[in-house]
């Protein structure tokens, strides 16, 4: 059963009308580079024009969790729209048990190196167990959720199929309605924005805790519209409470919310939206640097790998050629999110990175899936690659699936964004 909470009064305002990409020459590169990060920094100094799922459940909707024991899915991420924690705000209303934390990859305070194996404990602060839903179990246990009445989920996405926040979140919802419990998800906004969906979408036999569910690597959802299309299967008993003042073509800087480290590689958004660009190569020799800021491999001309690159006319970027030891490359420079693909540039990295150099897919076998092939969500880009096709032959081999996709995503947006 879903139910989204909706407020008649918010006033979105006009959606913004963006610039078409223009082509840019290298002369006017450095100073368009400036431009544009002055042009970030003065919109994330704004007061936040979005109010918060969590701001709204405490404002309008405190009643749904009022005097009960309630367990909270979070980490470092769960702040409000001035930065401050969540797990502060909901214990000053001093009208809810706050029974137990619960916290996903890279523990409670993002620290922890990605796929490290994390324990529960008691928090020293507040004295109630912080489970890890990243350590003897992925999904909360009878045991642990025994004595609370409802769920709340409060946690950043990075908008990627892969980043396993999202898949905590579908774990949760599954637990929520195997051992009868309520489940609430605070609506939090997808920093890339809700408008690029991209991507392969994942095959059923490539399920794995990097891919819960038929997505493709960018879905374009919030947390909330997530949480409502992993119900479509799921079935929990969840309740989505929305943002206010947030449109689906915002990006993350125009939402003029802080953005909080999600984790250890990912330190700010310029990570963020270079994830999919360049994290896709698992295994194959084709990798990341910089903190997803950075992709080559051994034996890449890098001054050839940017050329080819910048003459694809993707949008929103330009590849600066940059050598790393004895590995060739190029360095990401985003000078315009709105139009920004991440999911596609992804792609043509890896296809021409394949084209230019001497590179491996890693194989799945019968028994065992490759990581590459999880990511990807199909073992069928991984023999595009091995047959040195284009770029756009790959987009093309997926586009039709995306395309279904993108029906089936429209009956779980919401409306009022």
């Amino acid at each position: 059963m879903n139910k989204l909470v909706r407020n008649e009064n918010i006033n979105f305002g006009d959606k913004k009308q963006y610039r078409k990409p223009i082509t840019i020459t290298f002369f006017f590169l450095l100073l368009l580079t400036v431009l544009s990060t002055l042009l970030f920094v003065n919109v994330l100094a704004n007061e936040p024009s979005v109010k918060l799922g969590n701001e709204v459940l405490l404002d309008d909707y405190i009643y749904l969790i009022d005097g009960k024991k309630v367990g909270l899915i979070t980490n470092q991420t769960g702040v409000d729209s001035k930065g401050v924690s969540f797990i502060d705000n909901l214990l000053a209303t001093n009208r809810v048990q706050l029974i137990a934390l619960f916290a996903p990859e890279h523990g409670l305070d993002g620290k922890a190196k990605a796929g490290a194996q994390i324990s529960s404990y008691i928090h020293p602060l507040y004295g109630i167990p912080v489970y890890s839903l990243y350590g003897q179990t992925r999904m909360p246990t009878e045991d642990m959720l025994f004595l609370l009445e409802v769920l709340l989920f409060d946690i950043q996405d990075i908008g990627a199929r892969t980043y396993t926040y999202m898949s905590t979140l579908q774990y949760c919802m599954a637990a929520a309605k195997k051992y009868n419990k309520s489940i609430i998800v605070l609506d939090r906004p997808n920093p890339l924005g809700g408008l690029i969906v991209e991507g392969p979408v994942l095959e059923e036999n490539f399920q794995s805790f990097v891919g819960v569910d038929n997505l493709p690597m960018a879905h374009g959802m919030t947390v909330g519209e997530l949480a409502q299309f992993y119900n479509r299967k799921i079935g929990a008993n969840l309740t989505v409470i929305p943002m206010e003042g947030y449109y689906r073509s915002m990006t993350f800087f125009e939402t003029g919310l802080p953005f909080i480290q999600t984790s250890p590689n990912i330190p700010d958004i310029y990570s963020l939206y270079g994830y999919m660009a360049t994290g896709l190569g698992e295994g194959t020799g084709v990798f990341q640097r910089e903190q997803f800021r950075w992709i080559g491999g051994k034996g890449l001309d890098s001054c050839q790998y940017a050329d080819i690159l910048n003459g694809a006319g993707l949008p929103g970027v330009w590849f600066i050629p940059e050598d790393r030891e004895t590995a060739g490359g190029v360095r990401l420079d985003i000078y315009d999110s709105s139009v920004f693909n991440p999911a596609k540039s992804g792609i043509y990295a890896l296809a021409y990175a394949f084209m230019l150099g001497d590179f491996q897919v890693p194989a799945s076998t019968p028994d065992k899936v490759s990581m590459f092939d999880k990511i990807m969500g199909t073992d069928q880009i991984g023999i595009f690659l091995k047959e040195k096709a284009s770029p756009e032959q790959i987009v093309d081999y997926y586009s039709p699936g995306l395309e279904e996709f993108k029906k089936e995503r429209e009956w779980y947006l919401n409306p009022y964004y």
